[in-house]
């Protein structure tokens, strides 16, 4: 969404039009921002004591927007000096924070009047409120959000509204979020018995069952195949290190903040490893490689630990400890495109298995922020220049995004967009070519001369705490065959029929089906139900009949008709 898209501009005035409803529920509140997000707006105000608004007033502000937007209020937009921005909004301590800020980067604040309503702002808006579909938007919900986003701020009120073109795309949207309510990965992750939580553990460290430890398992080994097939070998490392490892790999200066630290009974300090690179340069540094012996291809599934702030984290998605299916190729440049292309073939493989649609995104430093990175600008544009290039020859649905990169380079971030039509970002591949500069890996030449190498991050799954959030929802639970920590159950319908069914379980063991016997003593319709609760690909039934002609009935989760198969035949199809 670009800002001269009609619809950003909707939802930027409509943010304006809540500010104006927020003053007249309690003209003492102090505004401070309120920007577009992916599907509507919101404005983060300071109530007065006792004004925070209830779910009563949300529906009495919206009412007042939407009279508001038939009002027909055209937006313009004036420049104001120091001295005129300052007196505006003397009474406002957010606003003259931002203003301060605005001055200090020499630039002049500009502000929008909306009939008698001004707000420091920067545009775009609508002409007029007119171009505004009032049964297009909506007053969503309220949340805390602090000042400038910092715990030491003040608490604020955030209101969030959805806003859309049409009054179609709004409703669309409604049901698409009552949908995903039913396939959130923390509800199916429950119902499914794949993971749980523990207050004595703590948020944002995840138990996996078995069932969901079987579920890591195979989705892990689908990627360790086709890593190995491109002549990957596994590597193991430590949890922790020294200091000094994040010192000269420049983490321990960008990201100290976010590291969980330790220190030794003889006063050293340790981190636990929040990633694995800096670890992988140093099995690469530990001989000297010709260039006969490059690329050199590591890979290793291992967790990572990153002290994200308690409010922030939610279910799978956000968690402290990160099992990434992480790998680092150490090539020479002149193999950066087939090095690329060969990640990108896996990456293809993996979503297109589970239905995912994808494109790419060019994540770039931000050049207006250089601080923020490793390295020279003459070698983020190198490398910069030599992803845009792979993605031209990809023929790829590509998009640049200028201050989403690494710190140590750019990267290729794969975009997946799910059944429901929300998009993630899922797996990543990133031209690194700072770490092997700190780190002084090289290989030898076919001169003999040393020659510096490049370092190529790859994680297809980027983490399998997340990756396993997106597919559970993406498939509402119902995950493939292969994947399926339970793949079948057999069903005898009475005690009579159980010495066979127990003949078609130990034959599907024998095979590696996972399967589980259910002779409960419960009627078969509610065995079944259960079956197709719990997700299960195959319910096999046996009865008289199946006992009598060594078949099965294969009851499948997604399908109200039955049939029998020969046992023999079923195997063969499983397989």
């Amino acid at each position: 969404m670009e800002k001269t898209d009609k619809i950003y501009k909707i939802r930027h005035s409509l943010a304006h039009l809540l500010a104006i409803a927020a003053l007249e529920h309690d003209p003492n509140a102090k505004l401070t921002i309120g920007p577009v997000v992916d599907n509507g707006f919101y404005y983060d105000i300071d109530f007065s004591e006792g004004k925070a608004p209830t779910p009563e007033d949300l529906k009495k502000i919206q009412k007042t927007m939407k009279k508001l937007a038939g009002r027909k209020l055209s937006f313009t937009k004036r420049t104001l000096t120091d001295d005129e921005a300052r007196k505006m909004f003397a009474d406002n301590p957010y606003k003259m924070e931002l203003i301060e800020g605005i001055i200090k980067e020499g630039e002049q604040a500009t502000v929008y009047d909306t009939g008698d309503f001004t707000d420091l702002c920067e545009g775009p808006h609508v002409e007029n409120t007119g171009e505004i579909d009032t049964d297009a938007f909506k007053i969503d919900h309220i949340a805390g959000a602090y000042w400038r986003g910092n715990e030491k701020n003040k608490m604020l009120t955030r209101i969030y509204g959805l806003a859309f073109e049409t009054a179609k795309d709004l409703d669309d949207y409604l049901k698409m979020i009552e949908e995903a309510k039913k396939r959130d990965h923390r509800k199916l992750g429950k119902e499914l018995d794949l993971f749980t939580f523990s207050d004595l553990v703590g948020p944002g460290l995840p138990l996996w069952t078995p069932k969901g430890t079987l579920l890591r398992e195979t989705l892990d080994g689908f990627v360790r195949e086709l890593r190995e097939k491109h002549g990957y070998q596994r590597v193991t490392i430590p949890h922790i290190t020294k200091k000094a490892l994040y010192e000269t790999s420049g983490h321990w200066a960008k990201f100290s903040e976010e590291l969980f630290k330790i220190t030794t009974r003889e006063g050293k300090e340790y981190a636990m490893k929040p990633m694995n690179c800096p670890h992988h340069t140093q099995i690469f540094a530990r001989a000297q490689w010709s260039y006969r012996d490059m690329p050199q291809r590591y890979a290793e599934t291992t967790m990572v630990y990153r002290d994200e702030q308690s409010g922030e984290l939610g279910g799978l998605t956000r968690v402290l400890s990160i099992t990434q299916d992480d790998a680092h190729v150490f090539a020479r440049p002149s193999q950066i495109k087939e090095e690329f292309f060969a990640i990108w073939d896996i990456i293809n493989t993996v979503y297109e298995t589970f239905g995912f649609e994808l494109r790419v995104r060019l994540s770039f430093h931000n050049p207006d922020a250089f601080e923020k990175y490793l390295g020279t600008k003459e070698v983020w544009e190198k490398a910069e220049d030599a992803i845009r290039e792979i993605a031209k020859e990809r023929k790829a649905n590509y998009f640049e995004a200028p201050g989403e990169a690494a710190m140590y380079g750019p990267k290729l971030d794969f975009m997946a967009k799910d059944s429901l039509g929300r998009e993630h970002q899922v797996a990543t591949i990133q031209l690194d070519m700072n770490l092997p500069e700190r780190f002084d890996l090289f290989c030898i030449n076919e001169k003999g001369e040393k020659e510096r190498v490049v370092m190529i991050h790859c994680a297809i799954m980027g983490s399998i705490e997340r990756f396993s959030a997106v597919l559970l929802e993406h498939l509402g639970g119902n995950l493939p065959f292969r994947f399926s920590p339970v793949q079948v159950w057999v069903l005898p319908i009475t005690d009579a029929h159980e010495e066979y069914a127990r003949e078609v379980l130990a034959t599907l063991k024998k095979a590696g089906i996972r399967t589980e016997f259910h002779n409960e003593s419960e009627t078969l319709g509610k065995k079944i139900r259960n079956g197709k609760l719990q997700k299960i690909p195959y319910l096999l039934v046996v009865g008289d009949k199946e006992t009598e002609e060594k078949t099965v009935t294969i009851e499948t989760r997604g399908e109200e008709t039955n049939k029998a198969v020969p046992l023999t035949k079923l195997l063969e199809n499983l397989k």
